[in-house]
């Protein structure tokens, strides 16, 4: 093969959830299958990169302005779902068991791997619980040691004088499991299921 191609098929790889076979696939049916398709994607990873930030209130995907769940006056903003990835809040829509809003924070608390309290979207989630509409904050964060100290940090680092009720998922999730992996039965057993965590 050519080193253009190795060059293409190396980033494809870099990937989640590609190998090596599925990005020389991807990157031969890109090339001599469907060249055509090939100026179209690079045309929409370009408008992406330039358009999709991450919205400001809750850290979810936004262009322009606040997400489309932010915006919509249909949801209950006084429940809010902290979840770790933004794709741990599009399994949980896709449950459809949940009309709250959500807040990202883009990781947890893992002293070995450096991520620490600063690298976490936590001061705007604390934003949120200081102007007093939070009337339940949902911990859907993985079950494990990592989750459990970020839900532990949580809980600390509340206003003192807050009336915030704190729950947390996790009947139906295995141990060790994250939301991103659970089907939409499970996922609605560990929201209609959560218990108080303060």
């Amino acid at each position: 093969m050519t080193p253009a191609f190795e060059k293409l098929q190396k980033q494809l790889k870099q990937l989640p959830g590609l190998g090596y076979r599925s990005s020389e696939r991807i990157a031969l049916h890109l090339l001599v299958e469907k060249p055509g398709q090939l100026p179209v994607l690079v045309e929409a990873l370009q408008q992406a990169a330039l358009a999709v930030k991450r919205c400001p209130r809750c850290g979810n995907l936004a262009e322009g302005g606040l997400c489309a769940i932010c915006a919509d006056e249909r949801r209950d903003a006084g429940v809010v779902c902290v979840v770790e990835h933004v794709p741990d809040l599009v399994a949980v829509e896709r449950s459809a068991a949940f009309r709250g809003v959500y807040h990202v924070l883009h990781g947890k608390l893992s002293p070995i791997n450096g991520v620490g309290p600063d690298d976490l979207n936590l001061k705007s989630l604390l934003a949120r619980l200081a102007t007093g509409e939070v009337r339940e904050l949902i911990l859907a964060l993985s079950n494990d040691v990592e989750g459990e100290a970020t839900c532990h940090y949580l809980t600390q680092h509340l206003p003192a004088d807050r009336a915030v009720k704190i729950t947390r998922i996790g009947f139906g999730l295995p141990s060790g499991g994250g939301v991103l992996y659970a089907d939409s039965v499970t996922l609605k057993s560990a929201l209609e299921g959560r218990r108080d965590y303060s």
